[in-house]
């Protein structure tokens, strides 16, 4: 059994636009002021998420990367995976190309479930996959309420 996700045509033409404006330079949102909370990233790493009976695995990919780069919250019900993928410094005896890679900040945030432990959240990180494994909480019992008849 699959997942279906719907397709969202205006997000595809929002990133084929932040791609074609990074690759000249030019920014959006001017030089940063005013901008959107919400808006994306630099870029976004890859993620897949699955689910055992027990716990939620996120795996992130973040070639290039060490876990100094990385910082991994929860808050509020909200898990966040943020950093900073740094370009190479140019040497004058270094001739570029093509550059395909994406740099600079991301954030990605997921909304966790409620049936889970937020303060279970373990991370590894291995040959740049950051690997998050949340467990799964017991299931709280009906809480019954007395109502008075007066």
């Amino acid at each position: 059994m699959s997942n279906l996700s719907l397709w969202n045509p205006i997000n595809e033409f929002e990133d084929l636009m932040n791609r074609y404006n990074r690759f000249f330079g030019i920014s959006r949102a001017g030089n940063g002021e005013g901008r959107d909370l919400f808006q994306r990233s630099d870029w976004a790493p890859a993620v897949d998420i699955r689910e055992t009976d027990k716990t939620f695995v996120i795996e992130a990919e973040l070639p290039g990367m060490n876990k100094d780069d990385v910082k991994v919250t929860v808050e509020d019900g909200v898990l966040t995976i943020q950093g900073e993928r740094r370009q190479e410094e140019e040497t004058k005896d270094k001739k570029v190309h093509r550059v395909e890679r994406f740099y600079g900040s991301f954030l990605r945030r997921f909304t966790l479930p409620d049936n889970v432990d937020e303060g279970s959240v373990k991370a590894s990180f291995k040959d740049g996959l950051l690997t998050l494994t949340v467990n799964k909480a017991a299931p709280k019992a009906p809480k019954a309420i007395e109502v008075e008849v007066h």
